[in-house]
């Protein structure tokens, strides 16, 4: 079929001309429905106009994914019918948590004396990879999602005289928790979950159980749990940084996980301090918008999610002092 249109002459060749300028405007002319080459297209077409086109539609396709779809755009926070989403769940599986972790450190400590590590294997590396993945992926769908609800609701927000970098920060009074941001809020809230398993990788390892770690997993599930409850501001920035610091932190982990060497200072320390002190700093904005923009949206929950950064701030830098000068910054995570 395209050996004979290549012969057909002149006429062929304006032909295929014009729609080589047309191309890229009309991708359904080149693509089928599941993305397949169709048959027809003009032979001269340049390889690079083609490649430009797949990677369009491949983004197309991805944007539509985790910003357009009718899930992500029709979630709705409700008790009633989202998964883990009443308080008695909340705190059943955080006291399960705590509980699980203190039966197994305590067993292990009772019956194995000399600390012998229990073998893992690769699970360790693979949960951070997939951690990994994970947070880039609501990172990215988050970003997107923002960039959507920013789109869709501008004219709203003429109105009422915001900005996007004020909306990141201060929700207007009577935001509910449904649309594309609070699936995402919902997805890290879920996700917090599966951050619990490096307790017990620690405890069966190392026989390593701290009251920072328990009070730290414990305290970020009821503020992620918070964040969709109260519709809270600022909740849209902390996630950012949050899952841009778990890509680095557990990229980091699945690069020492595999053998890798390490890096010679507190990575994994250094970067909470730097993501939690940025937290601090945005606190500052979203009070000073509170009271000059006539309220932001779940200050209540927003004054808890304050005192545990500032709590948790504190405890980083005491366990970072305390380490540091006892047994060197090169033995620090």
């Amino acid at each position: 079929m395209v050996a004979e249109r290549v012969e057909g002459g002149g006429g062929g060749g304006s032909r295929c001309g014009e729609d080589e300028d047309d191309s890229l405007f009309a991708l359904h002319d080149i693509y089928d429905i599941r993305g397949s080459h169709t048959l027809g297209f003009c032979p001269n077409l340049e390889n690079s106009k083609v490649m430009m086109i797949e990677r369009s539609v491949l983004l197309e396709r991805g944007v539509y994914w985790v910003s357009e779809h009718p899930s992500v755009v029709g979630f709705r926070w409700s008790h009633s019918a989202t998964w883990a989403s009443t308080w008695s769940f909340l705190l059943t599986s955080v006291t399960a948590y705590v509980t699980s972790a203190l039966l197994l450190h305590l067993t292990l400590t009772t019956l194995f004396r000399r600390r012998r590590p229990v073998p893992l294997g690769p699970i360790p590396a693979v949960h951070s990879l997939a951690m990994a993945l994970l947070s880039a992926l609501i990172f990215l769908g988050l970003l997107l999602s923002s960039a959507a609800e920013i789109r869709d609701t501008r004219w709203l927000w003429r109105r009422r005289r915001l900005t996007p970098l004020q909306w990141l920060l201060c929700f207007p009074l009577g935001t509910r928790p449904t649309g594309r941001v609070f699936f995402w809020s919902y997805l890290f809230y879920l996700s917090r979950f599966l951050h619990l398993l490096p307790t017990f990788f620690a405890i069966l390892r190392r026989r390593d159980l701290t009251f920072f770690r328990l009070f730290n997993q414990s305290m970020l599930i009821c503020m992620s749990f918070v964040w969709l409850e109260f519709s809270q501001s600022f909740q849209v920035v902390a996630i950012l940084c949050a899952t841009f610091l778990y890509c680095v932190v557990y990229g980091y982990r699945f690069w020492i996980g595999i053998g890798l060497r390490p890096a010679c200072f507190g990575f994994v320390v250094n970067c909470q301090i730097v993501v939690l002190g940025c937290n601090l700093v945005c606190h500052i904005g979203v009070l000073l918008l509170h009271f000059n923009k006539g309220g932001c949206n779940g200050i209540g929950a927003w004054v808890f999610n304050s005192v545990l950064n500032a709590a948790i701030l504190l405890f980083i830098l005491d366990f970072y002092v305390k380490v540091h000068f006892k047994k060197g910054p090169q033995q620090i995570e």
